[in-house]
């Protein structure tokens, strides 16, 4: 039997060079040394990295508060007390990883992480403090000790991304660029970054850069249901496949286990965090049961794709499309002080969480591959940079350990503007590169119904991508996105929805082909015949 490969499921052809064609006029162009694509943690923290001889450019799609990075609640994972050690952290990363971790990444991240800590606390990052006015930590699933650092309760995000940005905001080497649409990287004779093309206010604009650093988060608009924001449509990693870069791991996305769970279908779920667990919260399921116990040793706080997979074996089982976290046991002002963003979004829908259980479901949560780089975010496009969500660095595996995402976030951050800064500023000038005109062909005027095609894309993953997956589901849901992308790179729209739509078809079919690559169940890959 022939074993098929990621490479042997895409076919070049369905990928456009450029999402944009050869209609569209640049009447605009600027120049940074370096563009970083993404204003949540990675790419604030990148930008608070360059050296200020650096004229340094952030891109944001709409304001600095929509991103995945201010709606983390958990926290920052980091063995900062007593008795824990970054040895302890490496193992527990190495467990949820199901032995796909790359070891020399995990071992970078741990030894750096107190580090990256006590960096955010000069900084101004408000962490919570326990009654003796030391850090205050938690645990969440998958963790042996306590390491989770937090702020504001479970605004750990929204936190650090103010704190940060207000610093970056006084940076004069910094200029934020909102509601800006990334569409592709330019190369030039070398193969080597030499420009960026974006659009702002419906126009295309031309960067010249030779460093651009892919920090755009995740792909949870690939799924009918997220914690992720509208935002988050893969485009980072669309472009950079685009550009020829290299993917690795996409078939792993984490679904967490407690998404909120409403009678409609929401643009983005609402995430009840780990912590709650971390903090003595146990499932149920309708009739009282706690039906993780036996399941795993750490029964609730499992890692992430277990306990997935329990609450979707236990609602197949049950007919039901809900279970429950229970958190009512412990004492009331507890729980307003320790979760107010959860308690007050509860209270909100009508759910008492100091009396009332929280109604959940397993959600689109996170993706543990991307772009792939090595220790210091370089792709293998010399200039082209990736950290956070967007990137692959191994550390992960094939199941991400609670809290590591927002850590992954800052040392890699770093590291990438640690390697930036060994480079003279200035570069090549994108002007060789191939723009409107000149070998971008024209396509036909978009027609499609995008919308409809998103939905369709969105239902399709849902169906066979989910937390339990098939063989058959899969090839089935391939053919169809693979037709979906032939469509849509046919034609040509300059609307915000085309380039979204594109991405997202895009980062589909990578995602199926990855999945269908891997026969094996490991992680959150898991695939029944």
């Amino acid at each position: 039997m022939i074993k098929h490969t990621f490479h042997d499921y895409i076919n070049e052809v369905t990928f456009l060079r450029y999402a944009f064609d050869g209609s569209a006029e640049i009447k605009t162009t600027i120049r940074f040394d370096v563009v970083i694509v993404g204003a949540g943690l990675a790419g604030l923290y990148t930008a608070l990295g360059i050296d200020e001889r650096f004229a340094c450019c952030v891109l944001a799609k709409e304001e600095i508060d929509v991103s995945n990075s201010w709606l983390a609640q958990g926290g920052i994972a980091a063995a900062v007390s007593s008795d824990d050690d970054p040895s302890l952290h490496f193992d527990d990363t190495l467990i949820a990883g199901a032995g796909l971790c790359d070891r020399e990444a995990v071992r970078v991240l741990v030894d750096e992480a107190p580090g990256e800590i006590a960096r955010l606390v000069s900084r101004g990052v408000p962490f919570d403090l326990d009654d003796a006015g030391e850090l205050s930590i938690t645990r969440e699933g998958g963790h042996r000790k306590n390491r989770v650092l937090h702020a504001g309760g479970d605004a750990t995000g929204r936190e650090t991304v103010k704190a940060l940005s207000h610093l970056a905001a006084k940076r004069p080497n910094i200029t934020f660029c909102a509601h800006t649409c990334f569409y592709d990287i330019l190369l030039g004779p070398d193969g080597a970054v030499s420009g960026a093309v974006v659009t702002r206010d419906g126009e295309l604009v031309l960067i010249e850069t030779s460093n651009i650093v892919i920090a755009t988060g995740g792909i949870g608009r690939v799924y009918k249901n997220s914690t992720n924001p509208s935002i988050a449509t893969g485009d980072g990693i669309a472009a950079a496949m685009r550009a020829g870069a290299g993917v690795k791991n996409l078939e792993f996305i984490q679904f967490h286990p407690t998404g909120l769970w409403t009678p409609e279908d929401e643009e983005r779920t609402f995430l009840i965090s780990e912590a709650v667990r971390g903090d003595g919260g146990l499932l149920k399921n309708s009739r009282g049961e706690r039906f993780m116990t036996g399941q795993h040793e750490l029964g609730e706080l499992a890692p992430r794709d277990i306990v997935a997979r329990g609450i979707f074996r236990e609602l197949e089982s049950s007919g039901e499309d809900h279970v429950f976290v229970d958190i009512t046991a412990k004492d009331a002002d507890f729980i307003k002080r320790r979760f107010p963003t959860i308690y007050s979004e509860c209270l909100s829908r009508g759910v008492d969480i100091t009396r009332d259980w929280i109604p959940v479901r397993p959600v689109q949560h996170y993706l543990m591959g991307g772009i792939r780089t090595d220790l210091w975010g370089r792709t293998d496009i010399p200039g082209l940079y990736a950290c956070g969500e967007a990137a692959y660095t191994g550390v992960h595996g094939a199941n991400r350990l609670a809290s590591n995402s927002m850590l992954e976030c800052l040392v890699f951050g770093r590291r990438a503007a640690e390697d930036i800064n060994r480079r003279p500023p200035g570069g090549e000038s994108a002007k060789g590169s191939p723009l409107s005109g000149a070998g971008v062909p024209v396509r036909n005027p978009c027609e499609i119904d995008l919308d409809a095609v998103l939905r369709q894309i969105q239902e399709l993953m849902s169906e066979h991508g989910y937390v339990i997956r098939t063989k058959s589901g899969l090839t089935r849901a391939f053919a169809e996105v693979r037709e979906i992308l032939s469509g849509l790179g046919g034609v040509f729209s300059p609307s915000p929805r085309y380039l979204e739509t594109l991405n997202v078809a895009s980062v589909a079919e990578a995602v199926l082909a990855a999945a269908l690559a891997r026969d094996k169940s490991v992680g959150s890959h898991y695939i029944e015949s």
